[in-house]
C-alpha cells in the first residue's frame, strides 16, 4: 500500500500547547513524531510512558534492542522509524554495514544471538507469534523479562510505525530514511 507523501495531520505548533503539553515536549524533543501525537495530548503523555519503558528502561542492552527496532522499522515500512533509529544506533557504535544488513532479508553475517532477534522480528511483524525454534533461541541467550522486552520493543515499534504510516509524519531535518538501495521489507 501506498504510504501518504505528505502529513495527514500536520505538526502542532506552540500556539496549539498547554503547560503540560510543552512539558512534554521539552522533555521528548520537539521531533516530528511527538508535535503530531500532540493533537491528542493526553494519548501522548500515555503512550510516552510505556515507550519511555521500551526505549530506555527495559532489561535489554541498547544494541539488541536497537537492532530490535531498525528491523521493526524495516519490516512495517517506516522510512521515519528506522532513519531516528538509524542515528541513534550510530550513537552506540553500530555501523553503517550492521544498520543496512538489518534492512535486507535474510540473516547473512550475523552471529547466532543477533540472527534469533532479527527473526524474531521477522515472526512477529510476519505471523504476530514467535515459533517455537525462535523462542528457543531467545531464551537460551536473555531471561525471561528480556524475552519479554523483546517481544514488547517489536510491538511498540510496530505500534509507531503504523501510526506514523498512516499519520504521513515526514522525516526531521537531517534524519536519513532507509538506506540506499533498500526496499521497505513488507
Amino acid at each position: 500500500m501506498t504510504r501518504p507523501s505528505s502529513p495527514r495531520l500536520d505538526p502542532t505548533t506552540s500556539d496549539d500547547w498547554d503547560d503540560d503539553t510543552v512539558a512534554l515536549l521539552d522533555a521528548a524533543g520537539h521531533l516530528n513524531i511527538f508535535t503530531t501525537l500532540a493533537h491528542h495530548p493526553k494519548l501522548l503523555k500515555r503512550w510516552m510512558v510505556f515507550g519511555g519503558h521500551v526505549l530506555a528502561k527495559s532489561t535489554l542492552p541498547a544494541r539488541p534492542r536497537e537492532l530490535l527496532v531498525l528491523r521493526t522499522g524495516w519490516r512495517c515500512g517506516c522510512a521515519y522509524e528506522f532513519g531516528q533509529h538509524t542515528v541513534i544506533s550510530r550513537g552506540l557504535g553500530i555501523t553503517d554495514d550492521e544498520i543496512l544488513r538489518t534492512a535486507t532479508e535474510g540473516c547473512a553475517g550475523w552471529d547466532d544471538a543477533d540472527t534469533a532477534l532479527l527473526t524474531a522480528v521477522d515472526e512477529l511483524v510476519g505471523d504476530h507469534v514467535l515459533s517455537d525454534e525462535t523462542w528457543a533461541r531467545l531464551a537460551g541467550d536473555w531471561n525471561t523479562q528480556q524475552v519479554l522486552d523483546v517481544i514488547f520493543t517489536v510491538g511498540q515499534y510496530s505500534l509507531v510505525c503504523m501510526a506514523l504510516n498512516s499519520l504521513g509524519v515526514q522525516l526531521d531535518d537531517g534524519v536519513p530514511g532507509f538506506p540506499p538501495g533498500t526496499e521497505a521489507g513488507r
